[in-house]
């Protein structure tokens, strides 16, 4: 059975993107960086801890990130993704838990960046808005403020933006059907990995793709155990 038919004329459709979305582009690991940075446990380099310890190697840990995102194109999963969005337009809701922006380069545009984005650069401060930045900062910028400025992604120990979840919860709480499909995540990072069985408690069908064993797997209704680039296109009746 293929999305259309559990999302029919009127249904609405979430879509959770994790890791694995993007495995498929290349875009690499923490591991997979290897050099200076296997010498670091990654909670060094992505903690409030860590930027108060070394910002320097923090930046320099990112700037080499926002390196490896660019040289990757967004895939086939990615792609099917953004083809389903124009298909539904407002009845169509992307919460993703990457930070590569590879979404959007597919063409994606209701996208809700629970974890932030590799790609833009905030104060640490001050109330200055976000802004996009794919600059490499071998030294660490600062702000008009005078403040250090730090990369715009949610670390060890920080809380999500509330209106990212709340954005989430609105669209899930909206009248008519729901179908909900989880794709390439592992199903252990919270809060993401309970929005299963919120849709669930709302009436959802739920799909999770993923290569190999998820924790929450059993929470889902249907589960295809097959890399996202392959399954969404046929799960979403387009062309890859």
């Amino acid at each position: 059975m293929t999305i259309q038919e559990h999302l029919g004329s009127d249904g609405r459709l979430l879509v959770l993107t994790g890791a694995g979305t993007s495995a498929e582009s290349g875009i690499p690991t923490y591991r997979g960086m290897g050099g200076l940075w296997g010498q670091h446990r990654f909670e060094d380099l992505a903690s409030p801890e860590g930027f108060a310890r070394d910002a320097r190697l923090v930046w320099r840990f990112y700037s080499e990130r926002r390196e490896g995102v660019r040289a990757c194109e967004p895939n086939a999963a990615h792609r099917a993704i953004a083809a389903i969005e124009e298909r539904l337009g407002d009845r169509f809701l992307l919460a993703t838990q990457n930070v590569d922006g590879l979404h959007q380069r597919a063409g994606s545009r209701r996208v809700i960046e629970l974890h932030g984005s590799l790609l833009r650069t905030r104060c640490e401060r001050c109330d200055r808005p976000a802004f996009e930045d794919e600059a490499f900062h071998d030294a660490v910028p600062r702000c008009d403020c005078g403040a250090r400025l730090r990369p715009d992604v949610v670390w060890f120990g920080e809380m999500l933006d509330p209106s990212t979840l709340q954005a989430v919860e609105r669209f899930q709480s909206a009248p008519g059907r729901l179908v909900f499909v989880a794709v390439g995540t592992s199903g252990a990072v919270w809060p993401a990995a309970g929005f299963v069985r919120s849709a669930k408690a709302r009436g959802a069908v739920t799909w999770l793709v993923n290569v190999g064993a998820a924790d929450n797997a059993r929470a889902f209704d249907h589960v295809l155990d097959e890399p996202a680039g392959t399954a969404l296109p046929r799960l979403f009746e387009v062309r890859p």
